[in-house]
């Protein structure tokens, strides 16, 4: 019998553990929460809690409707640094970019805003404290997603039920969508995420569906059964939403298919009062912003 080459093994050992992750974003992922995350500091009192993100460095984002507005915590969740008083009115969404940049959509100003880590405001989109249907207005913007390109897209929210795409530095490049139940319109458009195969996901909130979309706004598929409110996506494409009717998190799969539902209404670890916002983290933690609750959650991977 010929022995067993070492290399031989090792590659035997690569294919389980790939074929292993590749296969995960398809199977039901059970959460654990965490207590008496993140540690919020004395001076501030948590309002209302639209958002979540991560950076690069496992950074946490909140953002809050309360004073001091967007709070940072580092993965143990120690708090670092906040700002956003004198920026934000009545703050909705909440993503960053792969230069970790912070941006924010205010649905009581109607802008989009773009900060860098340190909190210094880089670009404003939108004409402040003044709604309309322009190409350079919101109505109540409620979420922001990127291309591969850095496009940015803006899903135009709560009155204008469109999506809006910019380049990197904000200049605007295309909108589409109109009010209705029809395939391509919406009834609130409420969060935006592009997926790895460089899919739009909208969470058309009111008709109770995601619309999938290419770049170019061209509608591929649809996934019904749930009221999207926060949408987002862990590195292997497991999908997660945030459904604040039912007071649940929904994985689904790379199809919309409905892998895992859990969560029910209550104050306890584990429970939710309206999710409104999520988002994973590169360890693959997630994260729950609740707007009743007036709290954020986060949860790791049940071994």
């Amino acid at each position: 019998m010929r022995p067993i080459h070492f290399s031989v093994v090792c590659y035997g050992i690569f294919l389980a553990l790939w074929s292993s992750d590749t296969i995960q974003a398809a199977e039901k992922i059970e959460f654990v929460p965490v207590p008496d995350f993140p540690q919020v500091p004395t001076h501030v009192t948590l309002g209302k809690c639209s958002a979540v993100a991560v950076d690069s460095r496992s950074q946490i984002y909140l953002l809050h409707r309360g004073k001091v507005p967007l709070l940072c915590f580092d993965r143990d969740g120690k708090f670092v640094r906040g700002w956003g008083d004198e920026y934000v009115n009545t703050p909705h969404g909440l993503r960053i970019d792969r230069d970790d940049n912070i941006w924010i959509t205010d649905i009581g100003n109607h802008l989009v805003l773009k900060f860098s880590p340190a909190g210094k405001l880089l670009l404003s989109l939108g004409s402040a404290n003044k709604a309309g249907t322009g190409l350079d207005q919101f109505n109540k913007p409620s979420d922001i997603a990127f291309g591969p390109g850095d496009e940015v897209f803006v899903s135009d929210g709560y009155v204008n039920t469109r999506v809006m795409q910019f380049d990197s530095k904000g200049k605007f490049v295309k909108t589409w969508g109109k009010p209705g139940t029809g395939p391509g319109e919406f009834d609130l458009v409420h969060a935006i995420k592009v997926d790895s195969k460089n899919r739009v996901l909208v969470a058309d909130r009111e008709n109770e569906r995601i619309q999938v979309f290419n770049l170019d706004g061209e509608l591929l598929t649809i996934w019904k059964g749930f009221a999207p409110y926060g949408i987002d996506i862990d590195r292997d494409g497991a999908i997660f939403v945030a459904d604040v009717v039912a007071h649940r998190i929904i994985q689904l799969g790379e199809t919309g298919k409905i892998i895992h539902v859990w969560g029910e209404k209550g104050e306890k670890p584990g429970q939710f009062q309206a999710p409104h916002m999520l988002a994973v983290d590169a360890a693959r933690n997630l994260f729950v912003a609740e707007v009743d609750g007036k709290r954020m959650q986060k949860f790791v991977r049940k071994k």
